[in-house]
């Protein structure tokens, strides 16, 4: 059948907006290209603006694919045995030699033939190879170093077939289009191959042209993982998770990462939220060279992440850069929500003056807001070993039901993590979680939301490239400080609620807890001590901060009194001492004094925190104290000192023989020490 035989009508499998153009049947999953555009020639174009999604835009449509697929059932089983056999063989040839010593040539065949079986099998299976790349914690050297050619080192599509993409596309043929243009591609990767060119008007470009019958090999890998996904769900009942809803969401992103167009929306929206860090870059995108096939974007210059040697012989501290990469994907998943969900190391790179440059926007996802404060949410009650808490957050995350009895759940969470986190916060990783969480998961009914798979993609894949720099790198040891930033420096109230929770135990001021924060905060790169000083006194002084409000004024009370009595008894002693009468010395209960410790601990770490001037904080006092929360929490205290003093009277004169109850009583000048960590 010719390309000019009228086919059947049938729905494409891949929605688009483009006018919809008579192709074989077995063409029809590609989406045509609105023929009108491709007249325009470059020189033509006004300043190029992005094209809006309703014009531009590969849609994936589960449904259409299923319909379409479920009636060519040869076609789907063909491919399923292309796919079994060579896994069937490898994995049997693996099981072969697993009790045998293996000659290092012999693993570099085998694993020569694992990337090129990935390879043949297309996009889908070589991403899985990508993600395996980057975990040195779990592949062996031999396989790391051949399963990092997937990243960009894929066989290239005939140079032909490129140019006449890039004609079809932009209007114009590649001589006229780029003053210069590599003869062959420099990259290829698992959806293109990239060639470095030079505009008309100068500029040094990255030219990215999509391979050929990349839709069809797609939607049907797509298709059978979908419908494997159904066998499984049906018929294991052990399995809980959205095993289906997580294959459209990585099959929506794919087909998003399909089209160019989005890519380039995907950049620009970027750069505007992390573009402004300052160790950050994103390149240029050029608009007036860029449709559904082509993409051209600003060239780069850059070391991958995975040679940290040719970084450091560069004068760049390449963990540091890897830290960058961390606190910019805690932004991207915990601040705005826009996330890149494929930070392979083909996708980073160092550059010569010491930036981070992302560089492929292909696979971009989001975290809605009230995911974003449920996961900050879970990494403290995480730290904090709060399993009650983080048995609720995973209701609130949709792991678990609302209906969902959590009685047993939280010790066996308690078990899980307390084994997982080890002594402090600095062993934590994603792979211990992970495998101690996934025995919890099979033992009662959680269940996986399709938005989680792909965050827990992105950050294994991240602490994959961190662990190859620097194998004792741990990703959230590093998020942490910005987690404790983010609870004292964020007023949402899903927050302000986790931070009053964290700090309060059945009315009990946990002092530590806010020294822990305090200490971690202050190695945020953009935290700022004067905000958390106008926002603490803010909160404090509405409504919502009435009980912190009453355990200040307990803190005061304790404090002052404890203070003056100890002075008081202080020069007593000593005037006995001097004029030999016999008194006793001066002591002070435990708590008091470990109150006391609290806060020199505290104004310990603030001097130490960057940014911290006391002169900054006079201005704040004028206001408070026209405040009338003010006055209130003046009263209470003039109570409690006087309600103090007279116990104090009563034990000191009319029951003398009695020590104070409840309260272990020291000599004032033994120090107590108690710690300060979670």
């Amino acid at each position: 059948m010719n390309s000019n035989t009228a086919m059947p009508t049938i729905s494409s499998p891949l929605e688009s907006s483009h006018q919809v153009v008579n192709e074989p049947i077995q063409d029809a999953l590609i989406s045509p290209v609105v023929e009108e555009n491709r007249a325009l020639r470059p020189d033509t174009l006004k300043p190029a603006q992005p094209p809006t999604p309703e014009i531009e835009g590969l849609r994936y449509n589960a449904e259409v694919i299923s319909a379409y697929y479920h009636r060519r059932p040869f076609q789907v089983w063909a491919r399923i045995l292309k796919i079994l056999l060579p896994f069937l063989t490898f994995g049997f040839s693996w099981w072969w030699n697993r009790n045998t010593v293996v000659s290092e040539t012999k693993q570099r065949r085998q694993a020569v033939r694992l990337r090129e079986t990935l390879t043949r099998l297309g996009p889908a299976f070589i991403k899985v190879g990508q993600a395996l790349s980057t975990r040195p914690d779990l592949v062996s050297p031999i396989y790391l170093e051949e399963l990092a050619r997937l990243q960009d080192q894929l066989p290239a599509f005939d140079n032909e077939l490129a140019y006449q993409f890039i004609q079809e596309e932009l209007g114009a043929h590649p001589d006229e289009i780029y003053a210069d243009l590599t003869e062959e591609p420099i990259a290829a990767a698992s959806l293109g191959q990239v060639y470095k060119g030079r505009l008309k008007t100068g500029e040094h470009v990255a030219v990215k042209v999509q391979r050929p019958g990349l839709a069809q090999n797609i939607a049907l890998d797509m298709y059978i993982l979908r419908q494997l996904a159904i066998l499984v769900m049906n018929n294991v009942k052990r399995v809980r998770s959205d095993l289906v809803g997580i294959m459209d969401e990585f099959a929506t992103r794919i087909f998003e990462e399909m089209d160019y167009t989005q890519e380039g929306r995907n950049a620009e929206r970027f750069a505007q939220l992390y573009g402004n860090l300052p160790e950050i870059y994103v390149p240029r995108i050029y608009w007036q060279y860029t449709g559904r096939r082509v993409l051209t974007m600003e060239w780069i210059n850059g070391t991958k992440l995975t040679q940290p040697e040719a970084i450091r012989a560069q004068g760049i501290d390449a963990t540091h850069l890897i830290d960058v990469g961390v606190q910019c994907s805690l932004r991207q998943l915990l601040e705005s929500g826009f996330f890149h969900a494929d930070p392979h190391p083909g996708n980073l790179l160092a550059t010569p003056d010491g930036k981070l440059a992302y560089l492929d926007f292909g696979m971009m996802s989001e975290v809605k807001p009230y995911q974003r404060y449920g996961l900050i949410e879970a990494v403290v009650h995480m730290v904090n070993r709060d399993f009650e808490g983080l048995a609720n957050d995973y209701v609130k995350l949709e792991f678990l039901t609302p209906d969902t009895d959590l009685t047993p759940i939280i010790p066996a969470l308690a078990t899980v993590f307390n084994h997982a986190l080890g002594a402090s916060v600095a062993e934590l990783n994603f792979k211990s979680i992970t495998d101690q969480l996934s025995e919890v998961m099979y033992e009662y009914p959680f269940r996986v939301p399709a938005y989680y798979a792909l965050i827990i993609r992105s950050l294994v894949t991240l602490e994959g490239i961190a662990i190859n720099v620097d194998p004792d790198f741990k990703v959230l040891s590093k998020a942490y400080p910005y987690v404790a930033k983010r609870l004292l420096t964020d007023p949402a109230p899903e927050l302000r609620a986790s931070l009053r929770d964290l700090l309060f135990k059945e009315g009990t001021f946990r002092w530590n807890r806010l020294e822990n924060l305090l200490r971690n905060a202050r190695d945020n790169s953009d935290y700022d001590i004067n905000r958390v000083v106008d926002q603490t006194t803010e909160y404090l002084f509405s409504e919502r901060g009435e009980l912190i409000r009453n355990q200040l004024v307990d803190v005061i009370v304790r404090g002052v009194d404890t203070f003056g009595n100890n002075a008081i008894r202080s020069l007593t002693y000593s005037l006995g001492e001097r004029f030999g009468f016999a008194v006793n010395p001066p002591t002070v209960s435990t708590a008091d004094q470990q109150t006391l410790e609290h806060i020199q601990r505290i104004f310990g770490i603030l001097r130490e925190t960057p940014g911290f001037d006391p002169i900054k904080l006079a201005p704040v006092f004028p206001r408070l104290l026209f405040k009338p929360e003010t006055h209130r929490m003046g009263q209470q205290i003039v109570e409690g000192l006087a309600q103090r003093a007279i116990a104090r009277f009563i034990r000191g004169f009319l029951l003398p023989e009695e020590a104070e109850p409840n309260h272990e009583i020291v000599p004032a000048s033994r120090p107590q020490l108690s710690s300060a960590n979670c």
